[in-house]
């Protein structure tokens, strides 16, 4: 295994802070995974905030969850043992956890077999993880961290990071971990905007430009990386706005129309799609507050790693 190196950024740049006087009305609320569904399908963004329909766990995204508890929960070991065998040996309770948090986990495996076999594979991404840091060598200033900034116009963007390294001087790397493949160059784009949101947030919270943004793809062990400037986030912010423009409008005319893709194969709502010969749902009685939905899951999230 090859070590990583240690953290050798540029200098952070410093911005000015752009205090409010008066608290902003929050108008909306957006996170990336929101803000990732309208863009890929409105109407699914409609099932899943507005009407709240449930959506069942899968055997993907429950490792997923899985591997992420393991690899904040590793950072709490002393240095020396942040090992594999150490790593390997949290799988166990934090998939306990995992059940006790959210009981329906238990019902995606037939059998023990079945069971097992999904565990090695999430021992797997685990292992996989070594070969890319060594977390012996890092100190994490910040793991599952939840962020939040109100824009000048109302809209709140929030979310929660994997992990945050900040050096002595101040300069910031955001890493998130991803247990599927990394995406081929054409996709690049679509995978940076979380990280550059989260940047953006930063940005407007603390006044330092992220240094860097990592991207550790575990299912085939690749790194995405990527330094933003403030051009980057000022287009961010300008389309994060553009998008709750689009849902404000979408929500007055009670249209959120589906949008065909390859994505649609993972959808829980083709029964409720006309694209699959189902009718949409009528307009619910009670829409949520705006962001509510974003702050049930978010304390969910952070409630389930404690």
């Amino acid at each position: 295994m090859t070590p990583a190196p240690a953290l050798d950024l540029p200098a952070p740049v410093l911005v000015p802070a752009q205090p409010v006087d008066l608290p902003v009305p929050v108008v909306g609320s957006l996170s990336p995974s929101r803000a990732g569904d309208f863009m890929t399908c409105p109407l699914m963004y409609r099932y899943r905030t507005i009407d709240r329909l449930p959506q069942a766990p899968s055997s993907a995204a429950t490792r997923g969850t899985l591997v992420h508890a393991v690899l904040e929960r590793l950072f709490d070991l002393p240095r020396a043992e942040r090992t594999v065998e150490a790593a390997a040996a949290l799988l166990a309770p934090e998939w306990e956890r995992l059940q006790q948090a959210e009981p329906e986990v238990a019902g995606l495996f037939t059998d023990d077999a079945e069971l097992a076999t999904w565990m090695t594979s999430a021992r797997a991404l685990v292992e996989a993880y070594f070969t890319m840091e060594d977390p012996q060598r890092l100190e994490p200033a910040e793991r599952e961290a939840f962020v939040e900034v109100v824009l000048p116009d109302g809209l709140k963007l929030r979310g929660i990071v994997d992990r945050l390294d900040v050096a002595p001087d101040g300069r910031i790397r955001v890493v998130d971990y991803k247990t599927g493949r990394s995406p081929g160059e054409a996709f690049e784009a679509k995978a940076l905007f979380q990280m550059k949101f989260y940047a953006l947030v930063l940005w407007r919270t603390r006044g330092v430009l992220v240094t860097q943004l990592k991207l550790l793809y575990l299912g085939d062990r690749e790194v995405l990386s990527y330094s933003p400037d403030e051009a980057d986030l000022l287009a961010v912010e300008r389309k994060v706005v553009a998008l709750w423009d689009a849902i404000d409008r979408a929500t007055q005319a009670r249209d959120f129309p589906p949008r065909a893709s390859k994505l649609c194969g993972w959808c829980d709502h083709q029964a409720l799609c006309p694209e699959f010969g189902g009718e949409v749902l009528p307009w619910p009685q009670v829409v949520p507050a705006a962001g509510a939905d974003e702050t049930r899951h978010a304390v969910a999230r952070l409630k389930s790693q404690q």
